[in-house]
């Protein structure tokens, strides 16, 4: 201990001595190691925590598989059969979720609600802080509608009121009691405030109406390998067994946690390398500083070998300086990393999944003392090995240290100067890949216009009579005239399916022939759409006819909905270009007629009357989807979560408030959610600037480390060589001479940390691809950008002590000679 406390003692005066090598080292070290914590800190969070369930692993994800590999939700009759079949499970059960308009006292509010099946708690192994959850004869279709709240629902509410008998809260026109909260924390699916009884709604026997999520758990002892083995055998039988009456082919299975966080995972995996490279050359910086102290302390080491201490006692020594030094720079870290993780979670696009839980807890800590650790034992050996093998003779005699310390310096800094510039190329290559496939992304014409357009989002209980309907229909056209005569108004419409939102419901339809009847009966109905070579896919859409005007989306040919189409009159549709070019190439689609019944309930037929353009409907980076367009005046049932745009010729949030206040007096229990289409569109592409502002910042810290590192390794070779430069001049060199000596040793360097680079982005090409969109991992004009940046970077960097080599006098140089 009297050992340890000397070499303590003795490293914090070291680098009390040595104040700017001390603050240079500590900060590089704190910056690699709080990046890496930060961003570990939401691997974790997001990929790695458990779920806050009991076994957690158990729990899984199911879904039906078409035979094009596409994952669809599960049809009633599918999922009876799953359930009854599967062996390898405990149990399995039904939910979904969606914004639903509620009236919990006087305050209407728009909440996510879940309806779940029987089993679900139970398999989710929660319990409810309070009350209880559904018994079984409410879980049963008619029952009495009951409901458990989510308990921050509760306490803001309800007010925490205990006396859950007395608690009523107003859904889809019906009255819900309430007989249980649910614990903090708990908000599956989908942050859920409320939870239903999913046996409130009538099981279709449709088995290709894909309507239910389903999540299961595996039985004690089966691993997740054997229930895909026999879910895949369920699958191809209940295929076998229905034919063409169903379109899965097999059953695909997935952790919960994995099936939760499957769209985060290649974006947080890419930034998580990105900061292992910085990490490196944050280390490789800092071994170089350590080099060059150790090499300057030569002279030191050798005549305390002389005088007794063994390679050992030094190497310790520089172990208890390097993990003093490391210390500072972890502790630093990590402090600088609960502030990179607020930062993370406060500007973080919002449809990362558990982002929000991300915190610098137990675990996170823990991998940042053991990263801390390990730095500081690989530098300090690192260091220590170099530094401690010396000649004692030659390093004592007059003049020794400086020989003996260029010579080792002169080959293991470029050395590590040399992996910085090809991490820093890795780096660079990986932003400038990410920043080209947003400009390709921004470059897409998404069919429609974004500027000055205001959205309100409107949340409908559904309809049930043809009443409900005509008062749906007779609410939104008096919405659409009040809110056309407010100031600097320029058009009013509403849609179901907002572009960029992913809220359009798509399904088959079939083309229908002249004289075809109506389907009378459940039978016909399956055995039309059943009918070879007359169906298609499509998204499912219920808009006004100004809808298409608002926003900007043309009118290719014929006409768009107007006052003709109402409840009574035959049923008209819009369809998008690209359902034009599948289903009728090079035939007019004007009078076709379409079967889409199985979207709404309403069988008639739909006849075309106009084309629309196309837009991205889902997201920028997929393909438009073929869309059929009904009007809200005739099919009002499909107009639940329904957005109010409004195109206006003033600044675009003053036109919210008022219209606000239409809606609220026109229904007070509405609580629209205000926005606009320009806030749509940017989150649409949040996700990819998150990661190239991310990658980016990496990537040019790098680029400032690796220019440090060449910046001093050329110095330090500069003030090493004086005397070499100074017998050059004396023999007649010139001072561009001397230039172009200093500055090809920066060149060669970044020379070959290039290649380096280049070797390592052809190896991770897999990886950053899924990333990508529109260019290649190995983009030629990419790739030679961040080699002309490089090898500017190294010019600058060379030139200020390339400069100062030219400056030496040969007489100084040569004067002790």
């Amino acid at each position: 201990m009297v050992g340890i406390l000397h070499d303590l003692r003795y490293a914090l005066r070291m680098l009390v001595k040595t104040p700017g090598f001390t603050a240079v080292a500590v900060l590089t070290l704190a910056l690699g190691i709080g990046s890496t914590t930060s961003i570990f800190s939401v691997i974790y969070g997001v990929l790695l925590r458990p779920l806050p369930y009991p076994q957690p692993s158990q729990l899984v994800r199911l879904w039906e598989r078409a035979p094009s590999g596409h994952e669809m939700n599960f049809a009633d009759p599918n999922f009876a059969d799953v359930k009854a079949q599967a062996l390898s499970l405990q149990g399995a059960a039904e939910f979904s979720s969606w914004v639903q308009p509620v009236i919990a006292g006087k305050e209407p509010t728009q909440s996510p609600v879940a309806a779940v099946s029987k089993d679900f708690f139970g398999l989710m192994g929660i319990q409810p802080a309070l009350g209880r959850v559904f018994l079984p004869d409410e879980q049963t279709y008619g029952a009495a509608p009951v409901a458990v709240l989510g308990y921050g629902y509760w306490k803001n509410h309800f007010g925490g009121d205990r006396e859950l008998a007395s608690l009523k809260l107003s859904m889809e026109d019906h009255s819900f009691s309430i007989i249980g909260v649910m614990p903090p924390g708990f908000d599956f699916p989908d942050q859920t405030d409320i939870w239903i009884p999913r046996e409130l709604y009538e099981n279709l026997p449709s088995r290709t109406a894909h309507n239910w999520k389903v999540i299961a758990r595996l039985k004690d002892g089966v691993a997740l390998s054997q229930a895909r083995q026999e879910l895949s055998l369920i699958g191809r039988r209940i295929k076998e067994q229905n034919g063409a009456d169903v379109d899965l082919s097999d059953i695909s299975v997935a952790t919960l946690q994995s099936a939760t966080t499957r769209s985060a995972r290649p974006a947080l995996l890419v930034l998580l390398c990105s900061v292992a490279f910085l990490l490196f050359i944050a280390c490789a910086n800092v071994a170089n500083l350590m080099l060059a102290q150790a090499s300057a302390r030569e002279r030191e080491l050798a005549i305390r070998a002389a005088m007794g201490a063994d390679r050992g006692r030094l190497v310790r020594q520089f172990l208890t300086e390097s993990l003093v030094l490391t210390c500072f720079g972890g502790g630093l870290g990590v402090l600088s990393a609960v502030w990179g993780v607020n930062a993370l979670i406060a500007f973080g696009p919002r449809n990362v999944p558990r982002l929000r839980d991300v915190s610098i807890d137990w675990p996170v800590l823990l991998f940042a003392v053991t990263l801390t650790t390990v730095v500081a034992v690989g530098l300090g050996i690192f260091s220590a090995l170099r530094a401690t093998r010396i000649e004692i003779r030659e390093a004592v005699a007059e003049g020794g240290q400086r020989q003996a310390g260029t010579l080792r310096h002169k080959k293991l800094g470029p050395f590590l100067v040399t992996g910085q510039v090809g991490a820093a190329f890795l780096l660079l290559i990986g932003a400038g890949l990410l920043g080209r496939s947003l400009l390709r992304v921004l470059s897409v014409d998404p069919g429609f216009r974004t500027e000055r357009i205001a959205t309100l989002d409107l949340a409908f209980p559904p309809v049930h009579s043809e009443a409900d309907k005509a008062r749906r229909v007779q609410f939104l056209d008096e919405l659409f005239t009040r809110l056309r005569a407010l100031p600097g108004i320029v058009e009013v419409g509403g849609t179901a399916c907002l572009p960029l939102t992913d809220s359009a419901a798509d399904g088959t339809f079939v083309l229908m022939n002249p004289g075809d009847a109506l389907p009378k009966s459940e039978s016909d109905f399956e055995k039309l759409f059943h009918s070879p070579g007359r169906t298609g896919h499509a998204d499912y859409c219920a808009t006004s006819g100004s809808y298409f005007q608002a926003i900007g989306i043309p009118l290719l040919r014929g006409r768009s909905f107007d006052e003709r189409d109402t409840l009574d009159s035959p049923h008209v549709a819009l369809v998008s270009e690209s359902l034009v070019k599948k289903m009728w190439p090079g035939q007019d689609p004007l009078g076709k007629q379409i079967e889409f019944g199985n979207m709404d309930g309403d069988v008639r037929f739909l006849t075309v009357v106009g084309v629309v353009g196309d837009v991205h409907s889902s997201s920028l980076e997929i393909p438009p989807s073929p869309t059929i367009y009904v009007s809200y005046s005739q099919r009002p049932q499909k107009a639940l979560n329904f957005t109010v745009v409004l195109r206006s010729s003033t600044e675009t949030l003053s036109v919210l408030p008022p219209s606000t206040d239409i809606v609220r007096k026109l229904d007070p229990d509405l609580s629209p959610r205000m926005g606009t289409f320009q806030q749509v569109f940017q989150s649409s592409t949040a996700s990819r600037r998150f990661n190239l502002i991310l990658v980016g910042l990496f990537s040019s810290t790098a680029l400032m480390l690796a220019a440090a590192g060449i910046y001093g390794v050329t110095s330090y070779s500069v003030s090493r060589r004086t005397r070499e430069f100074g017998v050059r001049m004396a023999l007649g060199a010139r001072r561009k001479d001397i230039l172009r000596l200093v500055l090809s040793q920066g060149a060669v360097i970044t020379a070959v940390g290039c290649i380096l680079g280049i070797a390592g982005a052809v190896a991770i090409t897999r990886l950053i691809q899924a990333s990508l969109f529109g260019v290649s991992a190995l983009d030629p004009l990419t790739y030679v950008a961040v080699g002309i940046l490089l090898a500017a970077v190294t010019i600058v960097a060379c030139y200020i002590p390339a400069r100062r080599a030219t400056r030496v006098d040969p007489m100084v140089a040569l004067r002790y000679e």
